[in-house]
């Protein structure tokens, strides 16, 4: 495929990739940089890409002024594992019964999670936090999962129906005319089918949940060591000034458990990008 192209034209588009490449991790650059610095060094002028006294001693520092950053790493990580569980437990029957079963309403119903999907947690956050509070899950795990599945459950449930509806409606009329129950049909040859899409559903619920849980624990918890990776890092703003330095070096290793997700489950992931991009 590639000797369709004249040599400036793979000039072109690998100067394109490395341009859209280098925009992308600009962000990830720089703060790995702040986070290597001396906190004088951070907004020095002239800038200087490489500083003097660079080093790692941000991140043995970060360890002795946040002694509980590991913990909201933990917690961080857990939220999320709940979050994408939950979500996917409810997002899975909900978009296999939409893709698979005709009724009335189900056009109505999908523009109803299209809106869920576009309200943004801000708006509902003190009818949340009466809810929790009636609930009497303030200060605990749950106010923080339940209401972070709830806004991914939409966004899930469309995504898996496009891979149900993918998934050709004879595989399953022959596993009846062999006996099998819509449940097991549905637990021993749609689901293994979907598993790509699945992978790739639950990834993205995941990272979602793992950077967007500031505001649910900020309102809904005033406890510590509950707190989640996000709230924790606002610890590094002191009254006096901010340690962007540290910040950034507890940014880095905070973002690295999602990382190494990622490159365990990227095979899975590009298969299920790639899942019906060839129509046959």
């Amino acid at each position: 495929m590639i000797n369709r192209y004249r040599w400036w034209e793979l000039v072109l588009i690998y100067a394109g990739m490395a341009l859209f490449l280098t925009f992308m991790l600009a962000p990830f650059i720089e703060a790995f940089m702040v986070s290597l610095r001396p906190l004088n060094e951070v907004f020095r002028i002239p800038y200087r890409f490489i500083a003097e006294g660079m080093s790692l001693a941000n991140y043995h520092q970060i360890w002795i002024s946040q002694p509980m950053l590991g913990r909201w790493i933990i917690n961080s990580f857990g939220i999320a594992l709940a979050v994408t569980v939950l979500s996917m437990m409810c997002s899975i029957p909900a978009a296999y019964a939409i893709a698979r079963f005709k009724f009335k309403l189900r056009d109505g119903l999908l523009s109803v999670f299209l809106a869920v999907s576009m309200v943004g947690a801000a708006v509902l956050i003190i009818p949340l936090y009466k809810l929790m509070l009636a609930l009497g899950l303030l200060n605990t795990y749950a106010a923080m999962i339940i209401p972070g599945a709830a806004f991914t459950v939409p966004t899930g449930i469309f995504l898996m129906r496009s891979y149900f509806m993918r998934i050709p409606a004879e595989l399953e009329e022959a596993a009846y005319v062999d006996g099998a129950s819509r449940l097991y049909t549905m637990r021993r040859v749609i689901l293994p089918i979907a598993a790509p899409g699945m992978v790739v559903v639950a990834i993205t619920t995941f990272i979602t949940a793992y950077a967007q849980q500031f505001l649910f624990a900020l309102t809904f918890n005033s406890k510590n060591h509950l707190n989640p990776l996000p709230v924790g890092l606002y610890q590094f703003f002191g009254h006096q000034e901010v340690r962007w330095n540290e910040l950034m070096a507890a940014s880095i290793v905070g973002v690295l458990p999602v990382l190494v997700l990622y490159v365990f489950l990227q095979r899975y992931i590009v298969a299920g990008l790639t899942a019906g991009a060839v129509k046959e």
